[in-house]
């Protein structure tokens, strides 16, 4: 009787074992399945591609191939740069897709459960001054759409093979480009991150339906580059209360309609037509062109001559080109 009683308990204790041995493999997997790749480090930003938006900044009226509605556009045209003087104003730029409109390198790294080694987080920091991004992993519920919108706003994402796929709601209004272009607090933010070894590239979808007409795509690539000291944390900015003007008070630096001194600048320049210049959805296809026949580039070169190169200080950097500096600053 003892040798039956022994020999159960023996097995109960292997039945139990093997059970803690597949539950162990599944939290292991599990783990592997939540991240499919290693998305941590230290990502320098690279201004050579698109380096008008990432690097000077676009002219103040130059809205090509956003896909800008009437009231979008109407918004963007009021837009003064002097507004960003004011201290309440100076956060305006920072919604989550700055990651994408910046100029900055960015840092990841991820959060944990200390129990079952699960990514609760990723985290995201890419500007001194900027409130650290939260990316949630856990399968959290969003917010209410009455719920606080914040700069940082509210991203959750899931794992599609390699690629990271992130939502984010709940923003405050901001710019989808550097010269006043707005995204409003009703936007929704898509991004699919993919690491290629030591290349991270993000590529954003805006949906706003109270500024765009269909979605603003948007893709930049940083470089793992370890050699950069870029803060994790930050101390974000945050806008100060409004407050009465020595000279005029409740006033915002704006445009009237039909007043914008910038609007024929960009036109000017390159010897486009005006309604180019200002946008539309139907100038973010490549058909766009035919309705440019005829079209007769300037006769000198007066801005943004050889792309970065005319922005780096770093001899070498584009060899073969000469005088990009010079013809900059004639």
């Amino acid at each position: 009787m003892a040798n039956a009683t022994l020999a159960g308990l023996m097995r109960r204790d292997i039945r139990l074992k093997t059970a803690a041995l597949v539950l162990f493999a599944g939290l292991l997997m599990a783990g592997t399945a939540s991240a499919q790749v290693d998305l941590t480090g230290t990502w320098g930003a690279r201004l050579h591609k698109e380096f008008v938006d990432r690097g000077h900044g676009p002219d103040v009226v130059d809205y090509m191939g956003l896909p800008l509605n009437e009231e979008g556009r109407a918004r963007a045209l009021s837009y003064s740069a002097s507004e960003l003087s004011e201290t309440e104003r100076q956060c305006l730029y920072y919604p989550p897709h700055y990651t994408e409109i910046g100029p900055f390198g960015i840092s990841v790294w991820y959060e944990d459960d200390a129990v079952t080694g699960r990514i609760v987080a990723w985290r995201i920091n890419g500007a001194s001054d900027r409130a650290i991004r939260t990316i949630w992993m856990d399968g959290r519920p969003r917010p209410s759409k009455n719920a606080l919108h914040t700069f940082g706003g509210f991203s959750t994402g899931a794992w599609e093979g390699n690629v990271l796929v992130v939502t984010t709601t709940h923003m405050k209004k901001g710019y989808i480009r550097r010269n006043g272009v707005p995204s409003s607090d009703q936007a929704v933010l898509r991004e699919r991150f993919v690491r290629h070894d030591n290349l991270l590239t993000i590529t954003a979808f805006i949906d706003d339906p109270i500024y765009l007409t269909e979605p603003f795509v948007i893709s930049r690539t940083w470089v793992l580059d370890p050699s950069i000291q870029q803060r994790k944390y930050s101390t974000p900015c945050n806008p100060k209360l409004e407050v009465m003007r020595f000279r005029q008070t409740g006033v915002v630096p704006h445009y009237l309609p039909g007043k914008n001194p910038f609007v024929e600048e960009v036109s000017k320049l390159y010897n486009l037509p005006v309604e180019a210049v200002l946008g539309g959805a139907e100038t973010t296809y490549p058909e766009y062109r035919k309705k440019l026949g005829g079209y007769e580039a300037p006769a000198a070169c007066k801005r943004y001559c050889c792309g970065w190169m005319a922005s780096s200080t770093a001899k070498g950097d584009a060899p073969g080109i000469t005088g990009c500096i010079e013809r900059e600053n004639e």
